[in-house]
């Protein structure tokens, strides 16, 4: 929670996390797939309770949060959530259900199949960003200027989340931007940590930069006159 405690407090208003889902159901926001690396406990999430989960301590001090605790915490704070599993998809929609957050979530996943399944189980339509096989066929689109093919590639997504190369290819470039804006839908970078970097990408016109340096990130906004914090 001090993360995005950290983040709102620096005038933020979204966030991002992944999420997993305990073996009983419980959905964690929590980037990594085990415990391992970040707390003083070991063990894959999806195989623990959550009670087991719970008195985990990251980095020796803090617990692991809850997506209800980040929805509850702050009503207002818009939260992008990447399901990072098949066995988190139903226990996040009745996260957001309960809390009654579709208008401040945005669903994403590398894979569009688990995030089409999030989005058929919703009460209302949220927010949802293109998986891995949508942004592919996007940029493939673009790249042999075949309009209508683009265009049914981003039919049912509002952005695309994606990092700015793949391996040795360009995925960010103001050709694919300016295709994105064409069609309605924003462009999010991850993960940009560099100043020099955000300058860049925002002056290709990107619309949102995914960073775990929100500091440098709120300095450049302000540098540049687009902060709203």
């Amino acid at each position: 929670m001090a993360a995005f405690g950290a983040a709102v407090d620096l005038g933020f208003g979204y966030v991002e996390t992944d999420v997993h889902a305990t073996s009983d159901g419980v959905v964690v926001a929590f980037h990594d797939v085990d415990l391992d690396r970040v707390t003083d406990a070991r063990g894959r999430v999806a195989d623990l309770a959550w009670a087991t989960v719970r008195a985990a301590r990251i980095g020796g001090r803090e617990p692991v949060p809850t997506l209800a605790e980040v929805l509850h915490t702050w009503p207002d704070l818009r939260v992008n959530i990447d399901l990072k599993s098949a066995q988190a998809v139903a226990p996040t929609v009745e996260v957001i259900e309960r809390a009654g957050a579709h208008a401040r979530v945005c669903l994403t996943s590398f894979s569009d199949t688990r995030r089409r399944a999030a989005l058929r189980l919703l009460s209302r339509p949220v927010a949802t960003s293109g998986g891995t096989r949508t942004v592919a066929a996007f940029r493939l689109a673009v790249g042999v200027r075949a309009g209508r093919a683009a265009t049914a590639a981003v039919r049912d997504v509002d952005c695309l989340q994606v990092p700015e190369h793949q391996g040795r290819l360009p995925v960010v470039t103001a050709r694919t931007v300016a295709a994105a804006h064409t069609r309605g839908v924003q462009v999010h970078v991850w993960t940009v940590n560099d100043p020099v970097d955000m300058h860049r990408l925002l002056d290709l016109g990107v619309d949102g930069l995914v960073s775990d340096r929100a500091d440098l990130l709120r300095d450049v906004l302000r540098e540049r006159g687009q902060w709203g914090g």
